[in-house]
C-alpha cells in the first residue's frame, strides 16, 4: 500500500512539474493568445456573451422535418432553449473566468460582491437567462447573484432585440442597396455550400422535395425584407438553408458520433465549415452592413458604453445572441477576421466579446477587446477548462484605432469609437427621414 501511495505522489509531482515547465496561465490558450497584460493592473471586465448551445429554433412539423428524410438529434430541451450540454459548458466558462479574475487580483476567492460591483443582465428569453444563470454559478458559486431581465419571460428585450429602431422608405431603399452591394457576390459563391448541404441531408429523398414544397437551393433569388420595428430578413434559399445549416452545426456539437451527426455521411472539418458558412453569411448579410448595424445595435451600444463607465462596477455579464455580437462588432468597425479553430468563424456558439479595463504604472487607463470562445473539440468533448485547456482567445482590431505594445487601446479612443457608432444612428435618422430633400447622400460602403 505504501509503495502504491508513493507511486501516486511521484506521478502527481511529475505532472505538476510538467505544467510549470509548460507555463500556460489561466488566461492563455494553446495558441499563445492571452487576456492578461503583463505590467498592467486589471480594473474592470465587461462581457457581451452569446448564449451557449441550444436546440434548433424550429421543432416538429417545421421545414427541418420536411427537408430531410432523417430524424434529427433528440434534444434535451424544447426548440430554441439551452441544452444540458450548453449549461454545463457555460458553467465551466464561468469557473474559468473566476479563476482568472482571482489570479489577476480583481476578486478574492469565494467572492461575494458588494452593492453594484457585479451585474448580470440577459435578454428575457430562456436560452439567454439560462446561460447567464449557468455562467454565474461557475463564476460566483457562493453568491447567488440575481439575473436581471426586464421584459415578460419569453419576450425580446429592446436592448437585445436586433430590430430596425429607425425606419423610413428612404432608409429602406438605401439600406437594401448597400446590403446587395456588399453581399451579392458572397451569396452567389455559396453554390458549392448549398450542394454539400443538400447532399448531407439527402434533400432529394425528403417528403418536401418529392411533393414540391421544398425546391433546390438557388443563389439567384433574394427578396430582402426590411420593416419598421422588425429584424432584417429575407425570402430566399439562404433563409431556408440558414435554418438547416444552424440545426446541423448544433447537431454536430451535441452528437458524439460525427458520422451520425452528418446523417451517415463522412465529412471533413472543412466540410463542416462550409456548412457553417451558410449561416455565418446569412447573419453578416442581414445585420452587418453599416446602415443596418448601427441601427439594430443602437440600444446595446449605449448599454455597453454605460457599463464601461459605471463607477464601482467590477464585472458585467450581458447575455444576448449572435446577432448582437455581429452587429456590435460591425457598428464599432472591427477589422475583418476569421476565427481559428472554429466552425462558426465570426460568432461561435457561447462566444464572448470581452472588454477589459487596465491601469498602467502611470495611472493611465486602457482597454483590451478580445473574442473568447470554445473550439469545436472543446464543445463536443466538454473537457474541463483549466490552465492547460483554456478557451480560444482572439484579439479584435478596429479600423483606425491604434493598439499599444500590449494590444490595448487608449480608453479615450475606444470610448470615442462607441460615441461615433451611437452618433451614426442619429445621423441616419436625420439623413434618411422621408421628409428630407430628394438628394440623399450615398451611404458609406463597408470597409
Amino acid at each position: 500500500m505504501a509503495g502504491k501511495s508513493f507511486s501516486g505522489i511521484f506521478v502527481f509531482a511529475v505532472l505538476i512539474a510538467f505544467l510549470m515547465v509548460v507555463g500556460i496561465s489561466f488566461a492563455e490558450n494553446t495558441q499563445g493568445q492571452t487576456l492578461s497584460r503583463e505590467g498592467y493592473t486589471l480594473e474592470q471586465v465587461v462581457i457581451l456573451s452569446r448564449h451557449n448551445i441550444r436546440s434548433p429554433l424550429s421543432g416538429k412539423g417545421s421545414v427541418l422535418d420536411e427537408i430531410t428524410p432523417h430524424d434529427w438529434f433528440p434534444w434535451s430541451s424544447k426548440p430554441g432553449e439551452l441544452s444540458l450540454r450548453g449549461g454545463i459548458l457555460e458553467t465551466e466558462m464561468g469557473q474559468y473566468f473566476r479563476k482568472w479574475l482571482e489570479a489577476e487580483g480583481l476578486i478574492p476567492e469565494n467572492y461575494r460582491p458588494g452593492e453594484n460591483e457585479v451585474r448580470f443582465y440577459a435578454n428575457s428569453i430562456q436560452r439567454t437567462i439560462a446561460t447567464a444563470q449557468y455562467f454565474s454559478s461557475g463564476f460566483l458559486p457562493v453568491a447567488n447573484v440575481p439575473i436581471e431581465h426586464h421584459m415578460e419571460y419569453g419576450t425580446m428585450d429592446p436592448v437585445f432585440n436586433p430590430v430596425l429602431n429607425f425606419y423610413s422608405d428612404t432608409y429602406r431603399d438605401y439600406a437594401e442597396a448597400q446590403m446587395r452591394s456588399m453581399f451579392t457576390d458572397k451569396i452567389n459563391d455559396l453554390s458549392d455550400n448549398y450542394a454539400l448541404l443538400a447532399d448531407v441531408i439527402d434533400m432529394a429523398d425528403s417528403n418536401g422535395f418529392k411533393n414540391g414544397s421544398i425546391t433546390p437551393f438557388r443563389t439567384d433569388e433574394m427578396e430582402i425584407i426590411l420593416k419598421e420595428g422588425a429584424i432584417p430578413g429575407s425570402k430566399s434559399s439562404l433563409e431556408t438553408a440558414n435554418s438547416v445549416s444552424d440545426a446541423l452545426v448544433l447537431q454536430y456539437y451535441e452528437e458524439p458520433d460525427e458520422v451520425k451527426a452528418a446523417f451517415g455521411h463522412k465529412l471533413t472539418f472543412e466540410d463542416w465549415k462550409k456548412i457553417s458558412e451558410i449561416k455565418e453569411t446569412n447573419g453578416e448579410f442581414l445585420l452587418t452592413a453599416p446602415l443596418v448595424s448601427v441601427n439594430v445595435a443602437h440600444p446595446l451600444l449605449q448599454e455597453i458604453r454605460n457599463e464601461m463607465q459605471t463607477d464601482g462596477r467590477l464585472f458585467t455579464f450581458l447575455c444576448g445572441h449572435d446577432s448582437n455580437i455581429g452587429s456590435i462588432l460591425a457598428a464599432l468597425e472591427a477589422e475583418e477576421f476569421e476565427l481559428p479553430n472554429a466552425l462558426e468563424t465570426r460568432t461561435p456558439i457561447g462566444c464572448k466579446i470581452v472588454f477589459t479595463k487596465w491601469n498602467d504604472t502611470d495611472g493611465k487607463d486602457y482597454w483590451g477587446v478580445d473574442l473568447v470562445y470554445l473550439s469545436p473539440d472543446q464543445l463536443r468533448s466538454m473537457s474541463l477548462l483549466n490552465e492547460g485547456n483554456s478557451p480560444m482567445i482572439f484579439p479584435i482590431s478596429f479600423e483606425g484605432l491604434e493598439q499599444n505594445e500590449a494590444g490595448l487601446y487608449n480608453e479615450a479612443d475606444l470610448l470615442e469609437r462607441f460615441d461615433q457608432a451611437i452618433a451614426a444612428y442619429d445621423a441616419i435618422v436625420e439623413t434618411y427621414s422621408d421628409n428630407v430633400p430628394a438628394e440623399v447622400p450615398e451611404p458609406a460602403s463597408a470597409k
